[in-house]
C-alpha cells in the first residue's frame, strides 16, 4: 500500500527526470549541429506540457482506481501548481493512504467472497474432492509410478490460473520442466501433489490460505485472497 502512494506522488518526478535528462541529450546533440532550424519554444512547451499531462494520467490510469473523479484530480493539481498557499501536504497525503488502504481491502473481500463462492460451487463438480484443509482435486490422469511424500523431489510440468480463467504461470509455454521439493512451495502444492502418482495428472483448486494467503504474489497478477488453480502433470520423482 506504501508503495502504491509513493508511486503515485512521484509519478510526475520521474517523468520530468526522464524529460530533464533527455533535453540535456539533445542539447548536446544541438551543439554540434550549426546549421540546426531553430525549434519553436512555445509550441515545444505547449506540447510538452500535454505530455506530461498524458504520462501521469496513464500511470494513475494503470491503477484502476474506483470512482476516480478526473475534475477533481485537475483541481487539485491547478491549486498546487499555481501555488495558492491552501494545501496542507500531510493532510492530503493522509487522505491519499486511507483512501489507497479502502480500495485494498474492498478488494480483499472481493477476492475472498469471490474464492469462496467458487469453491462452494466447484465441490459440487463430479470427480472433485474436498480435503480436510479445504484443498480441492480432481484426478485427471492416473499415473503408474510411485506416490510422491512431501519431502520428494519432483519434476513436474503445470499450468496456474485464477478462478476468471488469468494465466499467470506456465511451464508448458516455456518448454521446460520444472524440478522442486514438495515441502518448499506452497501448502496446497504440498498436500495435493502427494494424491497423484508419478505420470499422473491432477487438477488442484487451491484456497487463499493454502496459496499466497493475504499478501498474494508480489510482481504478478496473484492478488491477496486469491484463490487459484492448477494442472499438474507429475513426470517423476527425482531420485
Amino acid at each position: 500500500m506504501k508503495q502504491i502512494v509513493i508511486l503515485l506522488s512521484t509519478a510526475l518526478l520521474f517523468t520530468t527526470m526522464s524529460c530533464a535528462q533527455n533535453a540535456n541529450k539533445n542539447q548536446q546533440s544541438e551543439t554540434t549541429q550549426q546549421n540546426a532550424p531553430q525549434q519553436d519554444v512555445a509550441n515545444d512547451e505547449k506540447e510538452a506540457s500535454y505530455a506530461f499531462g498524458v504520462d501521469v494520467g496513464n500511470s494513475l490510469k494503470n491503477y484502476n482506481i474506483e470512482g476516480f473523479d478526473v475534475d477533481k484530480f485537475i483541481e487539485g493539481f491547478k491549486a498546487i501548481y499555481n501555488d495558492d498557499g491552501k494545501i496542507d501536504i500531510e493532510a492530503n497525503r493522509a487522505v491519499i493512504q486511507n483512501f489507497m488502504t479502502a480500495m485494498q481491502t474492498k478488494k480483499n473481500e472481493k477476492n475472498q467472497s469471490e474464492g469462496t463462492a467458487f469453491l462452494e460451487k466447484n465441490k459440487t463438480e463430479e470427480g472433485v474432492i474436498t480435503t480436510e484443509s479445504g484443498l480441492q482435486y480432481k484426478i485427471e490422469k492416473a499415473g503408474t509410478g510411485a506416490y510422491p511424500t512431501a519431502e520428494s523431489e519432483v519434476e513436474v510440468n503445470y499450468r496456474g490460473t485464477l478462478i476468471d480463467g488469468r494465466e499467470f504461470d506456465s511451464s508448458y509455454k516455456r518448454n521446460e520442466t520444472v524440478k522442486f521439493p514438495l515441502n518448499r512451495v506452497i501448502k496446497g502444492w504440498t498436500e495435493g501433489i502427494q494424491k497423484i502418482n508419478e505420470g499422473g495428472k491432477i487438477k488442484l483448486f487451491v484456497p487463499y490460505d493454502l496459496a499466497y494467503g493475504e499478501r498474494g504474489a508480489q510482481g504478478s497478477i496473484i492478488e491477496p485472497y486469491a484463490t487459484l488453480i492448477f494442472e499438474v502433470e507429475l513426470i517423476k520423482i527425482v531420485k
